[in-house]
């Protein structure tokens, strides 16, 4: 059993409810205004008391929540939660004394338990007469029977257990600035790994409790922070510094260490990842960017954010928020929070700190981050989402190796059959910030907050079910449009269509699988048909035909069969360098009419065999004449 995984996916389904509550919080700050001055005091009344609602029914917005998120939206899953919540909190009400609360916990065991009925059940088959309670149908009703099960377990045990809650709750809070540091620490390690929302959880919805003037109790730092206890918001404040300052200064550090030939590309995907983090605390595109080419780096990171939370702490600052530790979240809220003014003046002093330390760690160690070395910076390529799924499906391994695909807020989140067939450095290529092996087939890959239109462009590409062909990349070098290549009969596409590439290493190699069908006499050209009967032609330069000497040694011949990746023609780079009009090697589909539509990954540096930088999807007819 994969437990890597499955608290991965727990991770994500705990986030989904989460979504719920920016909207609480912005009734609630409506609701703040003097309305009263305007003759209309009931509307402030009613925006407030909307807002709270949420807060008052988070269980039930978490038992949904996480049966959903654990079933791939399935609905029955997320009705049978409701429905056990239901009667979970009717049957414990009534025979437990007035008082008994397990909050949030209660409602993330009832969505555990909907989940797992839902993967048990849902194909159970009943005799025939009875067969309308069967298949996932019957999950709403053995959940109705669970959840009296639960009920009745909670009737006796459960007084004990909200004891033990709540002292673990005092704990965590009579550790002071500390536990506020190993919060912000631990809080920002298990970021990569996407098992931060369960630590999250545990703290802002289980720490503390307050009695509101209603006589009801709520749970949790940040339920706590909206109902106007005061003393809520230990556990979000201190993430405000990092997340509005320290975030975008190490986003400027690394636009100002890129190379200067690179540095205006760079300058616009960081100034956009910096506003991100700026504006609503989403950091991993600027985290990722130097995670893995700097892990002690990293390791320094999470130590400063866990001072922040100290600093906070000791400062008696008290700041919270619906969604993140963002600019949006921090004016919203500002009605609510104690000393809130001081997190911007923390917040500029972190800022230069971190912005110091970055770019000397950068250029003292020489560390890779984006800009500074060629095809390492993220690329600004939302625009053309719906043209590179099909290419990010190909890098993950193709529609065959996905088992399961889900995205949150900045990365996928996949089960794949195996991990080993997913090309990290063409996703990478792609756009990917960066890409976590987590074992068992369970794989993330960052892509920012583009991450949910990623994966619904991918979802439309495995429904459709394409017959499509990926191409590597034939040569290591530089990835350019057609329309570049000096020659107007391939920048025409006379010949076909397809891309050119700029060689660096003498080496030309097979970038799809098939039969050789001609090998020009100069050896500087060659075709290949695929099992798809596309043909393809590789020219290694242009009018290369005519050089002197023994430019090119072909390792293959006609009707060799060869694989993707297979070496097909060394070549003498310096002799064509010198004696061809260009090194351009156009990548050619000499019968482009049998293609419906083409995508192409970003153009740039490529590497000898990166997958899926070209790929083509055959029309209808064309796919049943080679099916059948």
């Amino acid at each position: 059993m994969n437990w890597m995984g499955l608290l991965q996916q727990f991770g994500r389904s705990l986030m989904m409810p989460m979504i719920a509550l920016p909207a609480a919080a912005i009734l609630i700050r409506l609701g703040s205004f003097d309305w009263e001055a305007l003759g209309w005091a009931q509307t402030g009344q009613m925006l407030t008391f909307a807002g709270m609602t949420v807060f008052i029914y988070l269980p039930y917005i978490f038992a949904v929540g996480v049966a959903l998120g654990l079933t791939e939206s399935a609905g029955i899953a997320g009705m049978s939660a409701l429905v056990g919540y239901f009667v979970y909190d009717r049957v414990t009400q009534f025979f437990i004394p007035q008082g008994f609360q397990l909050g949030v916990t209660s409602g993330i065991v009832i969505g555990l338990m909907a989940a797992l009925l839902y993967h048990r059940v849902k194909a159970v088959r009943f005799p025939e007469y009875i067969q309308f309670f069967g298949g996932p149908r019957s999950v709403l009703l053995f959940m109705s029977f669970a959840s009296v099960l639960f009920s009745f377990i909670i009737v006796q045990a459960g007084p004990y257990v909200q004891a033990g809650l709540g002292e673990l709750s005092s704990i965590v809070l009579g550790m002071g600035g500390f536990g506020a540091f190993l919060y912000g620490m631990f809080h920002r390690l298990l970021v990569p790994s996407g098992l931060h929302y369960i630590l999250n959880n545990m703290v802002w919805f289980q720490t503390g409790s307050y009695e509101r003037l209603d006589g009801t109790i709520v749970t949790g730092d940040l339920p706590r922070f909206f109902a106007g206890d005061p003393t809520a918001g230990v556990f979000m404040a201190g993430l405000y510094p990092t997340m509005m300052f320290a975030l975008p200064a190490i986003a400027f550090a690394i636009i100002h260490e890129a190379r200067e030939d690179l540095k205006p590309k760079v300058r616009a995907t960081f100034l956009t990842a910096a506003l991100s983090s700026f504006l609503t605390g989403v950091t991993e595109p600027i985290e990722f960017a130097f995670l893995f080419v700097a892990p002690y780096l990293f390791i320094v990171h999470a130590v400063l954010s866990g001072i922040s939370m100290w600093i906070t702490y000791e400062l008696d600052i008290h700041h919270g928020f619906a969604f993140s530790a963002g600019a949006i979240d921090y004016v919203i809220n500002g009605h609510l929070a104690t000393n809130g003014w001081m997190l911007l003046p923390l917040g500029v002093i972190y800022g230069t700190v971190y912005y110091v330390l970055f770019r000397w760690a950068i250029r003292k160690f020489r560390i890779p981050t984006p800009g500074r070395e060629e095809g390492s910076a993220l690329d600004d390529w939302a625009g053309d989402i719906p043209y590179r799924a099909p290419l990010i499906l190909e890098a993950l391994g193709g529609k065959e190796n996905i088992v399961q695909i889900e995205a949150c807020i900045t990365r996928l989140r996949l089960t794949l059959v195996n991990d080993r067939a997913l090309d990290s450095a063409a996703l990478r290529h792609l756009g990917a910030a960066g890409v976590i092996t987590l074992g068992g087939g369970n794989v993330q890959v960052v892509f920012g907050t583009f991450s949910e239109l990623i994966r619904e462009e991918i979802m439309k590409v495995i429904r459709k079910d394409p017959r499509g062909v990926s191409f590597s990349s034939p040569v290591a070098g530089r990835m350019i449009p057609l329309e570049d290549v000096p020659d107007p009969v391939f920048a025409g596409k006379i010949v076909g269509n397809g891309v050119a590439f700029i060689p660096e290493r003498g080496e030309l190699a097979a970038p799809v699988g098939g039969k050789v069908m001609h090998v020009y006499p100069a050896m500087h050209a060659l075709g290949i048909v695929t099992e798809d009967g596309l043909e393809v032609l590789l020219h290694i330069g242009i009018d290369s035909s005519q050089m002197p000497g023994n430019a090119f040694h072909a390792h293959v011949k006609e009707n060799d069969i060869v694989k993707q990746g297979q070496l097909l023609v060394t070549f003498d780079i310096g002799k064509v360098r010198k004696h061809a009009k260009s090194l351009a090697t156009p990548m050619i589909v000499t019968n482009p009419n049998r293609v419906k539509s083409w995508s192409f990954a970003p153009w740039g540096a490529v590497r000898k065999g990166q997958a899926s930088v070209m790929s083509v999807t055959l029309k209808e007819d064309e796919q049943h004449v080679q099916r059948s």
